[in-house]
């Protein structure tokens, strides 16, 4: 998946917790010429607010200037998951299962990259989406983005 390096996710975790957050993971995007953008999901069972992200990205922001493990120029955003959560981690897959996911892998499986279904769980490494009937297994290696699909 898009994620950051562990360094770095292990950095940006401990400061998100020494406020009381969750991180929820982090994606790195844009890497090159014109710098990067390291996006920070973060979330809290009483919701996310403006005020907690600016909280959260003034933290992290300090401990990257001192650490500096991003050579290369970047921008910082931090946010909530939103309804349309991403999916970084196993745990994730196990704990929205039953709700619907749309996945995009980086190597085709079955002739494609993009999967939509119900999340019936994971099994061993593979990630288990039902589709028309039919239940197809991802390799989590292979998941490039993962997101639920809000059902509003």
């Amino acid at each position: 998946m898009r994620s950051a390096p562990e360094k770095l996710k292990s950095l940006v975790r401990a400061e998100v917790e020494l406020l009381g957050y969750e991180l929820v993971g982090l994606e790195m995007t844009g890497q090159g010429k014109g710098g990067a953008l390291l996006r920070v999901y973060i979330d809290h069972a009483d919701g996310i607010g403006v005020d907690d992200c600016v909280q959260v990205s003034h933290q992290i922001s300090g401990v990257l200037d001192v650490e500096d493990p991003i050579k290369e120029q970047y921008q910082l955003e931090v946010s909530s998951p939103g309804l349309d959560r991403p999916l970084f981690e196993r745990e994730h897959f196990e704990r929205f299962q039953g709700n619907k996911v749309r996945v995009k892998t980086h190597t085709k499986i079955e002739g494609r990259h993009r999967f939509s279904g119900v999340l019936r769980g994971v099994a061993e490494n593979q990630v288990l989406i039902e589709e028309d009937g039919k239940v197809h297994g991802i390799t989590i290696d292979l998941i490039d983005s993962a997101r639920l699909i809000p059902d509003i």
